[in-house]
Parts: C-alpha cells; structure tokens; sequence
C-alpha cells in the first residue's frame, strides 16, 4: 500500500491547501498525516520536513527561483509555484536526496497535475538552480542588514520592522534562530493521576525518551515515539501536550484549592488544564481536599469539543464547560472569580517557530483589528474578578501593542495594578516559544 503513495504529491495538496485555501499549517499537516498513518515513519518525517521547511522558508525559497526563472514567481500558476517551491527547498536543505530526483519529480507532478506545457520550463528553472546554488546572490548584510534577515529567515520585513522599535538587532536574530531551531515536544503531567516519576516510568517502558523540562517538575520533553496518540500512557490521559512558555503562564497563575477560575477563551483548554491541576498539586501541598472549579469557556460548540475532548481523556472533574463569546457580559459571573484566566485571540507572532504561515497571513491592518478586539473582551471579562482577585492576561506574540500596551490599559483604565513585573518571554534556542504574561490585582 505504502508504495502506491506519492509523497511529493501529499506535499503538494498540504501546499496547495495552506496557500490557496488559507488552511492552518499545522491543522492541515496534521489531517494529512492522520490520513496517512499507516506510512513509514521515515515517509510521515518527509512529508513533514518538506511541507513545513516550504512554508517557513518560503521567502527565501521565491527570492532564488526568481534569480533563475524568467517568470517571477508570483506570475506562475499557483501549482506550478507550490512544485517550484518544494524542490527548492529540497536542493537547499535536503542534501541526502540527489538533485536530479528532485528536478525529475517535480516535472513528474507537474504533468500528472495537468501542466505538461510547463514541464520544460520547471526543470529548466530546477537545473539552473541546482548547478548555481554556491552562485545565489543574498542582500549585503551590512548594507541591507533587515533585508538580509528578511531573507536568509524568511521574515517579512514589515514585521522586522514592528520588532525595532522594541529591540536590538542582536535580539532581533537571537528570535529569529529561536524560530528556526527544531521544535520539541513537552508534556505537562497529569498529576491528579499519577506522579511525575511514575509517569515518566510508564514512558520509558513505552520506548519513549525523556528529559526533564525547564526546571517544571511536572513537565518532560519526549520524544523517540512512532505515533503519540497510540501510546497507552496518551490513551489513559497520563498527560497533555503543552509548550513550556505555556505551563509557565500557568505557574503565575496558580490557583489555590479551593479558588474559583473563569478561563475565558479556552479553547483546546491547556491552560484550563493546567489550572485544574495546580489546584490539585496545592491541595495536595496543604493536605486539603480541592473544593475549587475552573470554568472554560470558548465561543462554539466545536471549540467546546477540544476542550471537553482533553477534560475526558485527562479523567479531570473539576472543570465545568460552557459556550460562551468573551465580549458577551455574564451577569451571573460579575464580582464571583478569584482568578480570570485571559488568554486571548492574538497575532501569534510568538509562535511562529511552530505556525510559520502565521507570519504570511497576519498585517499591520490585522494586529490593529486585534488589539480593539482584545480590549473589548477585557473591557468585559474583568468585571468577573472579586474585589483582591487576579486577572491573569496573557497571548503568544511579539508585540508591544497587544501586551504591554494593553496590560498598562488594564491597569489605568479598570481599576488593577500589576503584581510584579510583566513577562515577555522570547523564542529561544532552548525550551521557549514568544509568550506574553501580566498577572494584575483587582483594587
């Protein structure tokens, strides 16, 4: 069966769908990869190398082709430039595949997608490229230092251009190798069940690697397993999948036992995962029993799923669901919450590493759009927040606009005060996505 796959062909339809129909890279990586469990190991890495180094570099990639194609790359036919793009990316960083199969695949794909016409021009435009790849020519870095980084990472200079008024070019670059370093895999434990130490044990007779993470005793770095969703310790939700920055907004949360939490766009419900936990870990501290809830909210019922999809794998009780759009008062809610959990809808300008279309879908217009949504729903849910509690904000982006800004906003204009100082957690070259935390005081 396997043998009857195309995967240059699986490539191309990812691509074509993240390109042309605006789908979410890792979603449709991810549904491509469900369909095609049953490949090797070894052909679901190809598939996903390609796909993602394509996306990610895909200024870069555009920026060679049009050195040695007659027609600029935003001229081709969109098939024909998703081909161009891939094999590219296979001759710039995929040295174990030999040149000429990359050349001769792709004008394979493009006559079995109807484009034999083209067939010449795409492996006249690949062999060029392939013999002058020690001759492509790359901005001056001194003369045109963010046109050079806009290129070599490919970043939208327009983005580059956000990040300088905020930080150095030394930083700058230390972002950027961040986003391109190969991401890892992080758990965080599902403590009401078993200990950290017994759940790293029942991994490892599983076969699977692990480490431990960023000084979090309950969070492991894995790796080394075939398909996570088949290991058992998954199954019985021994764990969930978290990113490190992510559990860390959780830790400055931290609810006590007995505390009452409104996670207010939840969705897939990490972090009220994450909150439901801590309250068990604290209980367990005091010798107390937990007596407090979070209640997550996001607003569909599809977005409800993933969160109720994670709380019964888990086995976790004391999370209570609910549909509900942050910028709708709850009246029932006002004055009740010692904790709001503001994780909001945001740019996503931190996670690029592991989202790299985000850096192609989102714009100045969009960032603007983004910040008046933002204070609208905090305009909203800090009503829910006794007298003493805590509004927890907090996104996954690079943005001064969207967290600072809006977390001095909070604070001059609703009536809180900021308990320490805000936390701007950059990509890094170890453990860290971009993540923005602001735990804030209700007077």
């Amino acid at each position: 069966m396997t043998n009857s796959v195309n995967l240059r062909a699986v490539v191309l339809d990812i691509l074509m769908e993240i390109n042309e129909h605006h789908g979410f890279s890792h979603l449709v990586l991810n549904q491509a990869l469900l369909k095609y469990q049953y490949l090797d190991k070894s052909q679901r890495g190809f598939i996903t190398r390609v796909a993602q180094g394509t996306v990610e570099k895909k200024i870069q990639l555009d920026y060679c082709i049009n050195q040695f194609s007659k027609t600029p790359v935003n001229k081709c036919k969109p098939v024909i430039r998703c081909i161009l793009e891939m094999a590219v990316y296979q001759l710039l960083y995929m040295e174990n595949i030999p040149q000429s199969a990359v050349c001769n695949e792709a004008v394979k794909l493009a006559v079995k997608r109807g484009f034999s016409p083209l067939r010449g021009f795409v492996n006249g435009v690949l062999r060029n490229i392939a013999r002058g790849l020690d001759d492509i020519k790359y901005p001056d870095e001194k003369k045109e230092p963010y046109r050079y980084l806009s290129v070599k990472y490919s970043m939208p200079e327009w983005i580059l251009d956000l990040w300088k008024k905020t930080y150095d070019f030394e930083t700058i670059v230390d972002i950027l190798e961040g986003f391109s370093q190969d991401k890892k895999t992080y758990i965080r434990c599902n403590t009401s069940l078993k200990t950290p130490e017994e759940i790293r044990k029942v991994l490892e007779a599983e076969g699977v690697y692990v480490k431990g993470a960023a000084g979090l005793s309950y969070a492991y770095e894995i790796g080394g397993y075939d398909y996570l969703a088949d290991l058992d310790s998954f199954k019985e939700g021994l764990y969930q999948i978290q990113d490190i920055s992510s559990m860390k907004a959780g830790e400055i949360a931290n609810p006590g036992f007995s505390d009452y939490v409104i996670d207010v766009c939840a969705a897939p419900g990490g972090k009220s995962v994450q909150a439901a936990l801590k309250m068990y870990e604290n209980a367990a501290a005091s010798g107390k029993a937990v007596t407090g809830k979070v209640d997550s909210r996001d607003v569909s019922d599809y977005k409800l799923g993933l969160i109720e999809q994670n709380i019964e794998r888990l086995g976790i009780s004391n999370i209570d669901t609910k549909v509900w759009d942050a910028t709708v008062l709850d009246e029932k809610c006002v004055g009740r919450a010692d904790i709001v959990i503001a994780d909001l809808p945001c740019s996503g300008l931190g996670i690029i590493g592991r989202k790299p279309d985000i850096k192609y879908q989102a714009s100045i217009e969009k960032l603007e759009e983004l910040v008046n949504l933002q204070r609208k729903i905090l305009g909203t849910v800090y009503k829910y927040v006794k007298k003493g509690g805590y509004l927890v904000y907090s996104t996954c982006t690079i943005n001064k606009a969207e967290n600072e800004d809006n977390a001095d906003w909070i604070c001059e204009e609703l009536g809180f005060e900021k308990c320490g100082n805000y936390i701007q957690m950059l990509p890094s070259k170890e453990e860290y996505d971009g993540f923005f935390v602001a735990k804030l005081r209700k007077k």
